[in-house]
Parts: C-alpha cells; sequence; structure tokens
C-alpha cells in the first residue's frame, strides 16, 4: 500500500519539509558522485552504534567528525534510489500537514528530535554493532506517528498492487499510517530489527516518539483527530 497524496491542505508554504527534501536529495546525489568512495561515507559520516555507546572509534583516516555528530548526518545520507525516493515521497504527503501544525522552527526541532530518539531506539538493544545506520526513516517515522494523531481521517490516496494490476484508492490516514506501525512492529518481530538492511527499532522509535512529542510542539489551537487544518 504505497500513499500518493492525501487531501489535507495546508495553510503555509511548507519550507522546512521543501528544505529537508532539497538536502537529502543533494546529499543522495553527492554519495553518488563519489563513485567507489561513496561506501566510506556512509561509515565515516553514518551512525554506528558501537562508537558513541561502546567506545569503538573508527579508523583515523574515516573519523572526520565526532561520532555524536553522525546522529545528525545519517538522517540525511541514504543507501539507494528506493531508499530515498520512498522517504522524500512520504515526507512530502505527511510533513508539510505537521508542519503547518507546528509551524517552521518548532517543526525542525520535532524532526530532528524524533531522528535523535529513532537512532537511540535502534541502537540500545544492541549498542555494539558496527553496521552503520543511515537515512531519514526514523525521523520520517516521527511525523507519521504526529500525523496519526492530528488528522486520522484524512483521506489518502494509495496504490495498492494487485497483480500485474495497480489499484488506487482513498483511505483514512490512520487506516493507512497504522497498517505502516504495525507492518514495522511485524517485520521487526519476525525478521529482526535489521534484516534486509532496515532498522525496524528506529521506524518504531519514531513513530513512538512522533505520537508522544505532537501534543508538545503543536499550537495550542491545533486540535488531536481532526481532519482539518488550523
Amino acid at each position: 500500500m504505497l500513499p500518493l497524496h492525501d487531501d489535507n491542505p495546508t495553510q503555509i508554504t511548507p519550507y522546512v519539509t521543501i528544505a529537508l527534501i532539497a538536502t537529502c536529495t543533494l546529499v543522495f546525489f553527492w554519495q553518488l558522485s563519489l563513485g567507489p568512495y561513496s561506501q566510506q561515507a556512509v561509515v565515516s559520516l553514518g551512525f554506528i552504534p558501537a562508537t558513541l555507546f561502546d567506545g569503538k572509534s573508527l579508523p583515523p583516516n574515516l573519523e572526520i567528525i565526532p561520532a555524536w555528530m553522525t546522529i545528525f548526518t545519517s538522517m540525511f545520507m541514504h543507501g539507494g534510489w528506493m531508499h530515498i525516493i520512498g522517504n522524500m515521497l512520504y515526507l512530502w504527503i505527511f510533513g508539510n500537514n505537521v508542519e503547518d501544525s507546528m509551524g517552521h522552527t518548532r517543526f525542525i526541532g520535532f524532526y530532528l528530535l524524533c531522528g535523535i530518539i529513532a537512532v537511540v531506539s535502534h541502537s540500545l538493544p544492541d549498542s555494539a554493532s558496527t553496521t552503520p545506520l543511515i537515512g531519514a526513516s526514523g525521523a520520517l517515522a516521527g511525523v507519521l506517528g504526529a500525523y496519526i494523531l492530528l488528522y486520522p481521517h484524512a483521506r489518502v490516496l494509495v496504490a495498492i498492487p494487485l497483480g500485474f494490476f495497480i489499484h488506487t484508492m482513498r483511505l483514512p490516514a490512520g487506516l493507512v499510517l497504522g497498517f505502516w506501525f504495525i507492518l514495522q512492529i511485524f517485520s521487526s518481530a519476525f525478521a529482526g530489527d535489521q534484516a534486509g538492511g532496515v532498522a525496524w527499532g528506529a521506524h518504531i522509535g519514531g513513530f513512538i516518539a512522533g505520537m508522544a512529542l505532537i501534543p508538545l510542539f503543536k499550537y495550542k489551537t491545533v486540535k488531536l483527530f481532526s481532519s482539518e487544518i488550523r
């Protein structure tokens, strides 16, 4: 079930959402430009739990920034075309409304804080892991968690593959995002947190963080469980 668009207009231009998408895209093209050295960039700028929680160090030629800073740099890197396209599509569809609910400045803090919590959620079960974590998925999951509480009744146009055909229909955001969250839980439980290179734990932690933080970040005039914009 792939979201394509939501029927939920905004009152502001989502400058931060646009800037995040643009930054992730530019960073991804920079990664591509590195050619065979792109994996070194992933190791240097991706978040490696063991370097922060287990006292491990990277080789001197790869340790270009402090370990704590990779929590932030990792949020803007991606591992392939499908990775970045999927993340940016979700961010474009749902990020603008969440930004609208709290304003530009608060949205920056909200997004980064959800990303931090997602990284910690992924790392604590295996703090000695040396596998780099990259992608906007954790912070994005926080956006989805906020959206499901803000606008669960908003309609989302989704594409549903049916064999060789693709069927489109409009479904409540609560159903679409609830299904996404349940999928993360089942994937983490039965496939393992890093199965297929996907950090399911970061998705789960980010989503829960978004749900917990949205009452603190949204404007007081914005009500939860609404299908309307302030």
